[in-house]
């Protein structure tokens, strides 16, 4: 639900569908550890993100020693590294299986925009970004991000990419896409997620070339899997209702709802009310801190 270590998440999922992920302690020796990081085979950039994190804050691309060096300041908590994916393309993808059946099913995929402007050939990258209500939002975090590169002119069509996460509240544009689901997606999904112990409900994050290529098992990798906190985000889609989006969360609470009662009855205990009310505060309290990262 919340405060879970991304890195186990990560050793549940089939090694094979994952970027290259190292876990990196706030006890560590930076130096050493970036050095131990370069040996692995993960060069420059690659991805920086807290172990425990939420909504993609503090999440940041890492070019160099020094921003290395300035990520491990700044962050509160143990964080991870990973390869750089080159696949310029995420969907989310929520999958449903009842314990006890042998196959699941998705139930919505959203495709992720990421936050960008398309320059006009006289017209600042700043300027630009006050143009458009979404970006206009990211301001001060943009500001403070790439300081003057700002001022610079995009040429005619040319874009440029302001937040490279598919993160709603970093202002990545949802497009709901559950209608292009077929049966090779189906499958490959599934194939995937029966492969986690235990795993019945949540919302895989994958960067990917091709849909087409996706539903044939190839050319993507799965960078987060969300569980019973994670959202059906195909709900944003500003073409929805929030009469569509009510139905959507009824519907996957339900779900939620039938398999906690089933792993209940098959031996697993409910979190209770007092554990849950300290879960939410320490993540509450963790979302306060990365926000300000």
């Amino acid at each position: 639900m919340a405060m879970e270590s991304k890195m186990d998440i990560y050793k549940l999922i089939p090694q094979e569908h994952i970027p290259q992920t190292l876990f990196v302690s706030k006890e560590a020796d930076p130096a050493m550890k970036l050095e131990k990081i370069l040996d692995s085979g993960i060069s420059f950039p690659f991805i920086a993100k807290p172990d425990i994190g939420m909504k993609a804050f503090g999440v940041e691309k890492i070019h160099n020693k020094d921003e290395f060096q300035g990520y491990f300041a700044k962050t509160p908590e143990n964080f991870l590294v990973q390869e750089l994916i080159p696949h310029t393309k995420e969907v989310g993808i929520f999958y449903v299986r009842i314990p006890g059946d042998e196959s699941g099913k998705i139930t919505g995929i959203v495709s992720k925009e990421f936050l960008s402007v398309i320059g006009d050939g006289k017209s600042s990258i700043e300027q630009l970004i006050k143009k458009n209500p979404r970006s206009h939002l990211q301001l001060k975090a943009l500001q403070k991000k790439f300081g003057a590169e700002l001022k610079q002119v995009l040429a005619l069509d040319e874009e440029f990419i302001l937040v490279p996460f598919g993160s709603h509240t970093r202002g990545a544009k949802f497009v709901d896409i559950t209608h292009k689901l077929n049966e090779g997606l189906s499958k490959t999904i599934d194939g995937i997620c029966s492969r986690m112990n235990g795993f019945y409900y949540g919302r895989l994050d994958v960067l990917y070339h091709s849909l087409e290529d996706l539903a044939e098992g190839k050319n993507f990798s799965i960078i987060e899997i969300n569980g019973a906190g994670g959202e059906a985000t195909h709900i944003y889609d500003p073409k929805h209702s929030l009469f569509f989006a009510w139905r959507e969360i009824t519907k996957h609470w339900n779900y939620m709802n039938k398999i906690s009662i089933l792993n209940h009855q098959m031996g697993h205990s409910y979190l209770s009310f007092r554990d849950g009310r300290e879960m939410l505060r320490a993540n509450g309290a963790l979302e306060a801190q990365l926000r300000v990262i």
